[in-house]
């Protein structure tokens, strides 16, 4: 009788260690999966909650992530600053005009913010069928009330990888200068890590670079005003093609000297074959060797056109010739997308500065007879 009571409790002893064991993987788990600065990427398809569309885009001048599911007119998810990384949880409805209003709530579920704007296709962006959000945010009682617009970015994981935004801040009072950086982190799966590295490298070199060209040169201080005392650099980035196979992600870097009239900014693209684990040069697409008089034919005669069309475009022939003539230099911001090559042109490459950067799609039917049927864009084709 003894012995059969030891076994009973040693039984029950080991069912309450293995239940508090679990208790303890559970809350692991929820406060993994809850991590604020953390965005599941979107599977595609039909689900139960509807479908997920990751946003990135601004409030003003601050940055923001937005994860959305849209189910009907329900509309639900969270958003952060990456600066600050704590998510800030939302609801609301689109109606089928695309009219949206979202509410944002605290940890208590204090309402703290209403977005109101419209869900609509992305109006300068290489794929009409993604999604753009612009409206106004507000506090509950309409005051403080800001422009924000978000864009959808195209991602395609085939599992619920994590597209973490890394950040670097620093700033000298003694040099006069702030940074303010973004980066793509792919979190999940060490697939990823070549990638990883070089978006990391891309930016910290710039990073670098912008430091090291700052002095604590204090001459003209007395006159210059003060809103031009201090040099900046933000670097934002966008995902234009994000799939288990290849990744495209477009930096765009915004510097201001201290004491210019005016900032400029500088367009980088980083194309990577996630299956060879390795960058990808715009050459390596290409089996002729004028695959950038293919490009820069297409380019030039499109923003002619766009000159035709526009008389207020400011884009300028002369400029033209030299900034979108077939150099690698003039090429070096072509992202890959699912309709075809993303070209970006930054101010006065081919236009007047206030005109700001120029764009030009070039679809993969004019290039279809040169791209090498090995690589990753072989399939986007066709």
């Amino acid at each position: 009788m003894k012995n059969n009571s030891r076994v009973l409790i040693f039984f029950l002893l080991v069912a309450a260690i293995a239940g508090a064991c679990h208790k303890q993987e559970a809350n692991r788990s929820q406060a993994n999966n809850s991590t604020p600065a953390a965005t599941e990427a979107p599977s595609g398809g039909e689900s139960q909650r509807g479908d997920k569309f990751l946003f990135r885009g601004n409030i003003a001048n601050l940055s923001i992530e937005m994860s959305l599911v849209r189910d009907g007119d329900r509309v639900s998810g969270t958003y952060f600053y990456p600066r600050v990384g704590k998510n800030i949880a939302l609801t609301g409805t689109v109606n089928s005009a695309g009219d949206l209003e979202l509410t944002e709530a605290d940890e208590t579920g204090k309402q703290t913010g209403v977005f109101k704007g419209k869900w609509q296709p992305q109006k300068d962006g290489p794929d009409s069928a993604l999604a753009e959000i612009e409206g106004k945010w507000s506090r509950p009682d309409g005051s403080k009330s800001t422009d924000f617009v978000v864009t959808q970015q195209p991602i395609g994981f085939t599992s619920p990888l994590r597209v973490f935004p890394k950040t670097i801040h620093d700033s000298s009072k003694e040099k006069r200068y702030s940074i303010d950086a973004e980066y793509p982190e792919i979190q999940g799966d060490s697939r990823f890590d070549g990638f990883n590295r070089e978006a990391r490298s891309l930016v910290t070199k710039d990073v670098g670079a912008f430091k090291a060209g700052e002095t604590s040169d204090q001459s003209g201080a007395d006159t210059t005003p003060a809103e031009t005392l201090n040099s900046t650099l933000d670097v934002r980035y966008e995902i234009r093609y994000a799939t288990d196979n290849l990744i495209s992600v477009e930096f765009t870097e915004g510097t201001y000297e201290r004491g210019a009239a005016h900032g400029n900014s500088l367009t980088t693209v980083l194309n990577y074959d996630v299956k060879n684990n390795r960058k990808l040069a715009l050459s390596d697409l290409f089996t002729a060797k004028n695959y950038l008089s293919v490009i820069a034919n297409y380019c030039m005669k499109d923003l002619r056109d766009r000159a035709k069309r526009d008389s207020d475009s400011m884009i300028d022939e002369e400029m033209m010739k030299s900034g979108a003539s077939p150099h690698a230099d003039n090429y070096r911001a072509v992202a890959i997308t699912k309709k075809g090559l993303w070209v970006t042109f930054d101010p006065y490459q081919v236009a007047a500065y206030a005109a700001g950067p120029q764009y030009v799609l070039v679809p993969y039917s004019a290039l279809k007879e040169i791209i090498k049927p090995d690589t990753p864009i072989a399939r986007l084709a066709g």
